[in-house]
């Protein structure tokens, strides 16, 4: 008969001393990295330092191969339950919170606000308090930040941002999972952002210089991001010793860039400014032309869903272009996020180089 740890562990009632040792013969020394995640909230890249962010990543990477590549069952999630509030559509953020909890063994319910009484009939401090009494975690997608500050204050479980109008922390995960994973490290890369001053930016400046990555912003006049996040990033760039730029030329933003970013430009709820911002954007197109400019081994990420305006097809679906895996590793990397705040499950597999 083969030895399975599976079966071993099924079998034999052995103590947590024996398992540990177990898990070491099968698995090598357990992960060492002084990080605990267990019952934080995640609402802002801001909140999580640098060890934490390569942490987050270190366990979307050990998930993805053992459960992707060697077809591993870990059922970390088994007997959880995640309460997912929608107050906006979404593909790629329901579709991997949804499938991700289920794969782990844990059971998710899709709650847009046509389902609960959601600021109607309840307000969101009684929300807060009943499903923190009825599941384990609450991912929300909202139109205010604020809902969010006030659920966390209001609830006992952990509160995960699936996107609000300030953030979306969960979407730069894996933007740098899939950067990981294509350069083999992040330090040192230049991410060049070309378009609106909004929610998907600001996650990336609240983090990108912790990882020491430089950071070149293009965004026309009046669209710029918000001015205290703004300060934040200068102060981050500074004491980790990365560059920072902000203009209001795509070109310069692109000159010597890695990476190639963009987003819409009519976020929802913004639809009834969409001339003004057509004709503001005029020129902030991402092609070749704008390649030209960007280091030879440029890339590109966009975070869909993509309108022609944004980016052109022929940098969209060319071998350059990352928004694919990308899309995929929103699945790994909430995962990541999941295991981390509800589990005392440390990555098995060796630390990537960041």
């Amino acid at each position: 008969m083969l030895f399975n740890v599976r079966n071993f562990f099924s079998i034999a009632k052995l103590t947590g001393t024996s398992k540990q040792l177990l898990r070491q013969f099968w698995y090598g020394p357990p992960a060492q990295m002084n990080v605990q995640l267990k019952g934080r909230d995640l609402l802002t890249l801001q909140n999580y330092k640098a060890d934490e962010l390569k942490y987050l990543l270190w366990m979307a990477s050990d998930l993805k191969q053992r459960i992707k590549y060697k077809g591993e069952y870990l059922p970390l999630m088994q007997g959880k339950s995640l309460a997912m509030i929608f107050e906006k559509r979404s593909t790629r953020t329901r579709l991997s919170a949804e499938t991700g909890f289920a794969l782990l063994g844990g059971h998710p319910s899709f709650l847009t606000t046509q389902d609960i009484h959601l600021g109607t009939n309840e307000n969101l401090t009684d929300t807060a308090r009943v499903l923190s009494s009825m599941t384990n975690a609450i991912l929300a997608r909202v139109y205010k930040h604020n809902d969010l500050d006030l659920m966390t204050k209001e609830a006992t479980i952990p509160i995960i941002n699936g996107l609000s109008d300030l953030y979306h922390p969960l979407q730069i995960l894996a933007d740098y999972l899939t950067l990981q994973e294509h350069y083999g490290g992040l330090k040192g890369l230049t991410i060049t952002w070309i378009g609106d001053g909004n929610n998907v930016l600001h996650s990336i400046m609240m983090s990108a210089a912790k990882l020491g990555m430089h950071l070149r912003i293009a965004t026309p006049r009046g669209f710029e991001p918000d001015l205290r996040i703004t300060k934040i990033t200068e102060q981050y760039s500074k004491e980790y010793g990365t560059k920072l730029l902000l203009t209001t030329d795509p070109l310069e933003a692109a000159d010597g860039a890695n990476v190639l970013v963009t987003d819409t430009w009519i976020s929802m709820g913004q639809e009834e400014e969409k001339k003004e911002r057509l004709k503001a954007f005029q020129g902030y197109q991402i092609t070749m032309q704008t390649a030209k400019s960007a280091a030879s081994n440029w890339t590109f990420l966009h975070c869909l869903p993509r309108k022609p305006e944004e980016v052109d097809d022929e940098v969209f679906y060319s071998p350059r272009s990352l928004v694919f895996q990308e899309a995929e590793n929103r699945k790994w990397t909430i995962m990541a996020v999941m295991v981390s705040l509800l589990t005392d499950y440390s990555p098995q597999l060796q630390k990537p180089t960041f």
